[in-house]
Formats: structure tokens, sequence, C-alpha cells
């Protein structure tokens, strides 16, 4: 600050009241005085209210007397000229015009003169420079800083202070520093606030404090008497920048607090009426920043954004309720939310022409705009209006279903859709329903399979061909997911069939995929890719990279099982580069899934590990237990590669524990002894302990195990792992996949023996043998002799090697 000082002849500190301006002005003063012969002056101007006594009360505080027939202002201006000080003006704002006149004045008189200002807004005098004042440093949201590290945050060091002050004794320890931390971030960082809310602490435990805090300026009401009256209340220091705004600022100021962040064209929209034209805005709101009760942020998508510290906003919202405006602004906005995200939507999801460009924009928009989607949410459940909600909650849906947020849109559509039916159009109920179907699907299928019925027959009925062809193809991909090929076939059949009659290029594209998820399934491999890289077309056509994205993931799944490793490399970072654009993070965490699984076919054992660590990672912070589980499973086969069949063991049960709780099919019996095989050597009884152990494992405990591991094998052959399994007695036992009988079936069908030659040799029927065989391909999960050879010669080899 003292270096702005000299390089500048006019420093303007501004910022809203309370920050702190007047007290970092005095520290100002007192760092610099030393480099002022002539001094530094301080001029207290908030008590003074007539303009044309400024002059007088900066002469007075300098001690420059007024002269006989002489303008006071040429008498003071002529007794600074041959000085070099620093004078401090405190307070300017509602004697702004008056200050800036005396302040042009002076320094184009007094050569030697450095001008020190507070003020909510700037003088806008030639060569001023204006200083944001900022609240105090805060912890960020989320973070709870230990009671050892609150030295490093201002308004925590604050706060200490003054309760210290205020109740001696009183210390930030690991008792109350969340709720001293929670204090001073609701507080915004205002100083002022800051030392109020501490002043409470001879009444009142600082928990109690944050648990009042809602109602901030019943609060925050007394402070020091020695003070300015508009410093001794919260109220009465925000009041006074209010009670200097016109009437027309006045007015927009409190409409803009229906907003927890706005742009100029939201402001236009909502804010507008007959008092205040659209076109008045933008000046109103660059008056309002002007003094500092609006903050410009950066642009985001071209737009620059504004907001209000929460305590202002929720003074601005009290005096939009004693107007009695709150009601009509709050519609405004709700209808103003609503157009916005159908739209949005319609963009997003390629109903009508865009670029890829303005469709990632739609996502941007709703990641900038997330809060104040969840407020207008908030007034639709509390009005009981289930069709704004539940059409808002269906249009944002693909936004939290691309980002994960598979909880948090479920929450708020059960809130709507409890308030009933009645009151809601068949249309909006299916659509809805069908949307809380897909949030479902990550983590219960069953209860998906049934909405996506429910909301299937609705969408039918009030013949909207979009969210039918959804439906189906969300009924498609549970049934899929839960082994049912052929009703998946017929749905994806009949989604393909709506959305290709409707001109509907997402829902075609996306019926596509699935069949060819189906197709690759059931061993078809070319029929797959032909379909999949169909369903890459038709996304590319209507310009819908996500939906390309998901195509090309099947593409890199279908290389990849191929035994194509550089082509599955370039699909999955092909797709991985249009998944980051929008922040897709289940997608984004089975692609880094694909990328592991290639970088353990080829070996690349740590860039393994990386990739499926941050991809379980994902899958567990969306809450995707189809996710966590597949992760687990690739965990187990690396730790296979990795020789260490303890940890496979764990894993391989921890999995099939997820699948058994989200409803999902058992992994093919081959899969499954794949991972258990190598550790077979141990015996029995160590391996079912093991089972026993990960079986028993939570989710989160699972994926601890799998990303913290270490990476080297055990010393000893039973290591820790089995120690630990030790101490449980879980009666979960580990799958034996075949009897002796068809082990023995299964090695002659490996050596190229009919069902005929395989009865001979054992002296039963043909068709036991047959039976045998059949059993066999439904224990292991294949569909081909073929595929049992081969996974005898497999198991063969990894006994070898153990």
């Amino acid at each position: 600050m003292r270096q702005l000082l000299r390089h500048t002849r006019a420093l303007t500190l501004s910022g809203p009241g309370g920050i702190g301006k007047t007290r970092l002005a005095l520290r100002v003063l007192a760092a610099a005085a030393a480099e002022f012969p002539d001094g530094a002056w301080f001029v207290e101007l908030a008590d003074l209210r007539q303009p044309e006594l400024v002059v007088s009360r900066v002469a007075a505080a300098i001690g420059v007397a007024e002269e006989a027939g002489r303008r006071p202002a040429e008498t003071l201006a002529h007794a600074l000229r041959p000085r070099r000080l620093l004078l401090a003006l405190d307070n300017c704002e509602h004697l702004i015009d008056a200050c800036a006149d005396l302040a042009r004045y002076l320094l184009a008189s007094a050569p030697g003169l450095r001008l020190l200002s507070t003020s909510r807004e700037p003088l806008r005098i030639a060569a001023e420079m204006i200083w944001q004042v900022a609240p105090l440093s805060v912890a960020p949201a989320g973070a709870e800083p230990a009671a050892s590290d609150v030295h490093r945050y201002e308004a925590i060091r604050l706060f200490a202070e003054r309760a210290s002050a205020s109740c001696p004794g009183f210390g930030v320890g690991p008792d109350n520093v969340a709720a001293v931390t929670s204090i001073c971030r609701a507080l915004d960082g205002l100083p002022l606030a800051i030392e109020l809310a501490a002043a409470r602490v001879r009444a009142l435990s600082v928990e109690e404090i944050s648990a009042r805090l809602d109602d901030r300026f019943g609060l925050l009401t007394t402070g020091d008497r020695s003070a300015a009256p508009r410093q001794r209340t919260l109220s009465a220091a925000i009041g006074w920048s209010y009670d200097l705004l016109t009437a027309a600022e006045q007015s927009l100021f409190r409409r803009l607090s229906v907003f927890a962040g706005w742009s100029l064209e939201m402001a236009e929209q909502v804010c507008s009426d007959d008092d205040i034209p659209a076109r008045e805005v933008f000046g109103l709101i660059a008056a309002l920043a002007d003094k500092s009760l609006v903050a410009p942020e950066p642009a985001v998508l071209g737009q620059t954004r504004y907001r209000m510290l929460d305590t202002i906003r929720e003074f601005a919202a009290s005096r939009l309720a004693e107007a009695g405006e709150s009601v009509t602004f709050r519609n405004a906005f709700c209808d103003y939310a609503l157009r916005t995200a159908e739209h949005a939507m319609a963009v997003g999801m390629a109903r009508i022409p865009a670029s890829w460009k303005a469709r990632v924009d739609v996502f941007r928009r709703y990641d900038v705009d997330a809060s104040n989607v969840f407020q207008v949410l908030g007034w639709c459940l509390t009005r009981a209006d289930a069709e704004a909600g539940l059409r808002i909650c269906a249009a944002v849906s693909p936004c939290w279903i691309v980002w994960g947020s598979f909880a948090e849109g479920s929450e708020w559509l059960d809130a709507f859709l409890a308030l009933g039916p009645s009151a809601v159009s068949a249309d909006v109920l299916g659509a809805a329903t069908v949307a809380r179907a897909q949030l479902a699907l990550p983590s219960d299928p069953a209860v998906a399979q049934s909405l996506a019925s429910q909301g299937l027959k609705l969408c039918r009925d009030a013949g909207d061909e979009y969210w039918t062809a959804v439906a189906l193809n969300l009924l498609s991909e549970i049934a899929l997911h839960t082994g049912q090929l052929d009703e998946a076939a017929a749905s994806a059949e009949a989604a393909l069939s709506v959305a290709h009659a409707a001109g509907d290029g997402w829902n075609e594209g996306y019926a596509l995929g699935t069949r060819a998820a189906i197709a690759a399934r059931l061993g078809k491999q070319r029929e797959a890719k032909q379909l999949a890289s169909a369903s890459v077309s038709v996304m590319r056509r209507i310009d819908q990279q996500w939906g390309a994205a998901r195509g090309l993931l099947g593409l890199g799944d279908l290389a990849r099982l191929c035994g194509h490793p550089g082509e599955a490399h370039s699909r999955y970072v092909e797709a991985l580069a249009i998944l980051s654009e929008i922040g897709a993070r289940p997608e984004i965490a089975r692609c880094l899934a694909g990328l592991g699984r290639v970088a353990m076919d080829l070996g690349a054992v740590e860039q393994a590990r990386r990739h499926l660590a941050r991809s379980i990672r994902l899958s567990q912070a969306t809450g995707s237990r189809i996710g966590v589980a597949r992760g687990l499973e690739a965990f187990a086969a690396l730790a296979v590669q990795e020789n260490r069949p303890e940890l496979a063991v764990q894993m391989a049960a921890a999995a099939a524990a997820l699948r058994e709780v989200a409803g999902l099919p058992p992994l093919q019996g081959a899969r499954t002894e794949s991972y258990l095989a190598p550790a077979r050597r141990l015996g029995d009884a160590a391996v079912a302990r093991l089972w026993a152990h990960g079986h028993g494992l939570s989710s989160e405990a699972a994926v601890d195990l799998a990303v913290d591991a270490p990476s080297s094998a055990p010393d000893d052959g039973a290591g820790t792992s089995l120690a630990t399994a030790g101490a449980y007695d879980v009666p979960a036992t580990p799958p034996r996949l075949l009897t002796p009988r068809e082990h023995q079936i299964a090695a002659l069908v490996a050596a190229g023996r009919s069902n005929k030659a395989i009865a001979e040799e054992l002296c039963i029927s043909p068709a036991t043998a047959a039976r045998h065989v059949a059993n066999i391909l439904t224990k292991l999960g294949f569909n081909s002799r073929a595929q049992i050879a081969a996974w005898v010669i497999g198991t063969q080899a990894g006994a070898d090697r153990g």
C-alpha cells in the first residue's frame, strides 16, 4: 500500500460498509507518516452532513485558519502548496461531490500532497487509483482447519482477538474451531460483522452464535459505543449505504437479492418493469458496483457476472420483503429459470440444431448457475408448485447425469414427486419419472426399472415421443446391466423405432449404442462394431459429441477385447478429450478404467494402477455402485497380474457383495475363477477366509484397500491380508465353479472331444454329456465350446505358473 502511494497522488480505498476501510487507512497513515516531513493527517467526515463544510473540516484538522475575504478552499490550497504531506479523508461517500471537488483543487494546487480517501464509491478524479478492500480471509467452503492452523485466516484471528477482549480466557481450540470457522465464513469475512459476533461470546456459545446467524441483523446489534452510530450494528452499516442510493438504485438493489449471482441479461429479464426499463438496468448495476454494494466477477461464457456478499444480499432481501415485492420478483425469476432451463435442455440434447460449442455452453452455464437453480427449486417446493419444479428438474437432469450428481438430483425429484400427481400434467409427470429412473440406475437398477416402466406408460399416454424413447432406451440399458439380453434387445429396437420416426437423433444414436453392447455381450463382435460405429455417426451428424464419446467408449472396449490395445487406447483418448469438455465424471471414470485395462494388457502395471485409482475414486464420488463394482474387479485382475492372490480374492469378493446389494447379476463364473485360481494353492480354508473378509468390507473400505494397497507382493505366503481375514468369521464362501465331473468333461472338451466321444470315455449317455456341457457353459458364462477350451488352457497355464 505504501508503494502505491509513492506512485499515485490519489488513492481511494473502496468497499462496502464494515469491510475495514477506515482501519486500513489508519494503518497506512501510521506506516507512511515518516515519509512525509509535514505529517500525515486524518479527517473524519462521517458525522458531517453539509457539503459546504467539507473544506472547513479539513482546514480545521490540519490547523489552517480561515482568512476574511478569501474562499476557504483558496486559503487551504495556499497553505498546502509548499508542504509535503499525506491527507486522509475518511467516509466520503455521502459527500462525494464536495470531496471530489476539493480533492481535485488541492491536488492541482499542492504538488507535494498525497491524498488517501475511504469511500463506498470512487471520487472519479484524474489520476485516482482505486483499491478495492477485500474481506478478511476465511477458510474455503468445505475446508475445516485444525485449531493449530487458524492463524492462517485473518477472519478467525480477528474473531479470537475480539472475543478474548470481550470474554477473557476465550480461545479458539479443537472444540470450537468448526463453529468459529462457520461464523467467519457466514459473515463473508466482514470485520465489523465479525467484531459484533465476537462480542456476543459473553452471552452465547460460538455454536449458538453460528446457529442464530440466519437472523444476523437481529443478532449483531450492539457494538462499540465509542464508534459512530452507523458502525454500531450490522444493519446500520449497510443501511448507511442504502440510504445514499437514488430511488431507482434502491429498487434495483432490492430486486437483485433474488439472485445468488447473475449476468446483465438475467437482471434485464427478471428485474425490469415499467419503473425500471431494461435499458436502464446496466447503468444502475454499474452505479451499485461503484458504491460497493455489487461486486463484478470474471466473465463466464462472454458475460460479466455479478454478486452481492451474503450479508449485503440478506439486507437487500429484507428490504424487498418490506416493500412487498418478494413474491413478484421470485415468481419472475422462477419463470425465467423455467424458460431458460427448458431451452438449454433442447440445445444440450440436440432437440434443436446447434453447434457442439453451444451444447458445451449449456453444461457450463448450469455449473455457474447451479445455486440459482437450487434456490428456485426451493421456492417452488415452498409454495408446493410441483409442475414448475418437476419441469425444471427434468430440464436440468442431463446436467446431473453428466456430472454424476445422482443423489442431488434424486433428492429434488423425490421432494416434488412426494407432493402428489394431482396438480401435475401427465407429460410433465412422465418426463420427471423417467429422469428420476435415469438417476437411480447407477445405484439401484431395480428401482430404476420400476420407475422407467411407470414413466414409459405416462409418456406414451401423453404422446411425448422424446421421453418415450428415453424411457425405452433406459429400460434397455437396465436389462443389459441385469443380464436380461432378450428384453434389452426388444426395448432398444422399440426405442430406435420411436426415435427414427420422430427424427430424434439423440435417442436413435443412444439405442444403436445399446444394441452394440448387447451384440458384444452375445459374442457378435463384428455386429457390435458396426452398431457402435453407426451410433457415433448419428451423434456426430447432430453434433452431440457427448453421445459420440459414449460410442467411442464402446469401440474402445471392443478393440481391447479383440486384442487390439493400440486401437483401444486411441478410442479411449479421443473419448476422454470430449468428456473432459463437459466434466462427464461417470464416463470419464469408465474411460480411465479402459485405459487402465489397456495398460494391464501391455504390462504397464504402475500406469494401470494410476488410471484405475482415478477411475474408481470418480465412481465412488458419483455414487455409481456399478462403476465401483467394475473398478474392484479391475483391481482384482491387477492383483492377479502382480502375483498378489490374497488381494485379488478380497477385491473379487467385495465386488460380488456390491453386485448383490445393487441388484446386479453376478460376474461370469470364468471371470470370477480367474481371480480366485492363483490363490487356490493357499488352500480352500485360506481362500474362504479371504473371501469372507472381502465380502464383509463396505464399499468405501474396499476402495481404500484397492487404491492404498502397496504395489509390492507380501513376503510371506499368506501375508498381512491372510492374517486379517482370519479374524473374521463370515459365512460367505467363494464360489466353487465346477464339480469334479464338470472339470473332467471341460478337459475333454478342450481336447476336442464331441459329446458322443465324451460319453463313451466316461461311460455315460450322450444326453448326460450334453447336459454337463450345457451346465459348464452356464456356470462359466460362455456360449461356445471354444471358450471352454480356452478357459481350460488358461487355467492350466495359471496353475503351472503358481
